[in-house]
């Protein structure tokens, strides 16, 4: 059972999809703090100083009464709450993610579209009478003379 386990294991669809699932985490990860990092501090800066990761509305009073300094301040007393500006933030990062997995299917498709075009008509043709190569619109081999059809 472990030696059909271990087949199954080191099949190259297995180990390119667990390395694609592991780039993928990472690839995540890094868009998750370009976009709560770099992208978003600008653009709340330009709302006037608006922090997205910290929106939220009170659905229900924690244990301690609100209001809430901050969405950590919030969880702390136990409030319920709508993260909406969490929410933006995870739409920019699927949106950033899309469109670099957009961008990477497009190249494959392009380089697929090089490798799957045709060959170019050949330029030249062997001469039946001496197996000597010749140009293609050859009527007459230039090596034996022989007239070709």
């Amino acid at each position: 059972m472990f030696k059909e386990f271990k087949e199954f294991a080191m099949r190259g669809n297995v180990v390119d999809m667990a390395v694609g699932i592991v780039i993928g985490a990472a690839f995540g990860t890094i868009v998750n703090s370009f976009v709560s990092d770099i992208i978003m501090p600008p653009i709340g800066l330009i709302l006037g100083n608006v922090d997205f990761s910290g929106m939220f509305v009170v659905l229900k009073e924690g244990k301690v009464a609100g209001p809430y300094g901050s969405l950590a301040a919030a969880k702390a007393a136990g409030a319920v709450t709508l993260n909406y500006g969490v929410f933006i933030n995870t739409i920019i990062s699927f949106l950033i993610i899309s469109f670099a997995v957009f961008l990477l299917i497009r190249n494959i498709n392009r380089l697929k579209k090089k490798e799957e075009a045709p060959a170019p008509a050949p330029a030249t043709k062997e001469c039946p009478y001496c197996i000597s190569v010749i140009p293609i619109q050859a009527v007459r081999c230039p090596h034996c003379t022989s007239e070709l059809k």
